[in-house]
């Protein structure tokens, strides 16, 4: 699939009839509309994954499939991410820019409502594809992201912020240095970094669920990388999320440092129609908590049925190792996972 600019967009279609079928969500690639049981034919509605900066995929291990149980699935790379291409035009790397690119994805294989998920970066991709088009969305999910300006808020300060400009500085005037410094960087040494530091779980993760990120991380163009991280730090959807008029879950980890819990909190309580979930974790919640997580999303799915609304008089009851500790309405916190 072609951008606007032609850099062309890989993008992993599966239909919900396929995992039904075949039992495994391993369709890539899109489908014509002719095909019986596509897109153009299917009465679910199509989930469109959207990834965190740097990405390509990984934090989706575990709940592709999940999700594929409930609608068709779209999980497709940025630019310059990935199976994706480097960007014909490398001015169109802001985040506007990739919220439009998935809007092109979105209008070329998703007829029926969508529901837009995102993980970190992924949210404000997501938030503003809401805007372009919120017709015909049926709900957002929100993992460990925020509505924007993450390098201010990066480790609860705005030393990133205050830095970044410097580093973009740097790197154009010794673009050869730091590709080569970027591109020899140990992905084994990085994981080993994050793991000790507390950065992810180490008791709640594998280290080979992490490590295709850090290998992906160290192969991406880094003036590239830079810009996009520039960009996402000063973007900001918080004017939009009063005016989401759908339903959205809101999942943030509590030890999460890349997107404190707090901002995750205040985009809950300006969205109408949110519900927040805590749970005990980090910045990789839907691999530390994939149990977790994929509860939550199913009980989503769910709540969106008409049929099931309407007929629903009680709260849902909570996916394993949750609790409610008294938040407001439309907010719940999950305790400590025992045993």
């Amino acid at each position: 699939m072609s951008a606007r600019d032609g850099t062309r967009l890989f993008v992993r279609y599966t239909p919900h009839d396929l995992l039904e079928e075949r039992g495994s969500p391993a369709s890539e690639g899109v489908p014509p509309p002719e095909i019986e049981g596509g897109l153009q034919s299917a009465p679910r509605p199509t989930a469109i994954l959207n990834d965190g900066i740097a990405c390509d995929g990984f934090i989706w291990k575990y709940l592709f499939e999940d999700v594929a149980r409930h609608a068709n699935v779209v999980h497709w790379h940025y630019r310059g991410h990935g199976r994706s291409a480097r960007p014909n035009d490398t001015s169109l790397t802001a985040l506007t820019d990739h919220a439009r690119d998935m809007d092109t994805v979105r209008r070329m294989v998703a007829k029926e409502p969508v529901v837009l998920f995102g993980h970190s970066m992924g949210c404000q991709v997501a938030l503003e594809g809401y805007r372009l088009h919120p017709e015909n969305v049926a709900g957002l999910v929100l993992i460990c992201g925020s509505y924007g300006r993450v390098t201010h808020t990066f480790k609860g300060t705005d030393v990133m912020a205050q830095l970044l400009p410097g580093a973009i500085r740097a790197v154009d005037k010794h673009t050869r240095i730091a590709r080569g410094l970027w591109g020899n960087f140990s992905p084994e040494l990085a994981l080993r970094i994050a793991l000790m530091t507390g950065e992810v779980d180490a008791r709640s993760i594998a280290a080979e669920d992490l490590l295709p990120y850090m290998k992906h991380m160290v192969d991406i163009d880094l003036p590239m990388f830079l810009r996009m991280l520039h960009s996402a730090g000063e973007h900001s959807a918080r004017d939009l999320l009063p005016n989401i008029h759908v339903p959205v879950l809101v999942i943030a980890g509590d030890r999460d440092t890349f997107t404190p819990t707090r901002y995750a909190e205040e985009m809950a309580r300006l969205i109408p129609k949110a519900k927040l979930v805590v749970l005990p974790g980090t910045h990789v919640i839907p691999i530390e908590r994939k149990d977790q997580v994929s509860a939550l999303v199913a009980e989503f799915f769910e709540s969106l049925r008409p049929a099931e609304k309407s007929a629903a008089g009680s709260e849902p009851a909570a996916a394993d190792g949750e609790k409610n500790v008294g938040a407001p309405p439309g907010e719940m916190r999950a305790g400590e996972v025992t045993g």
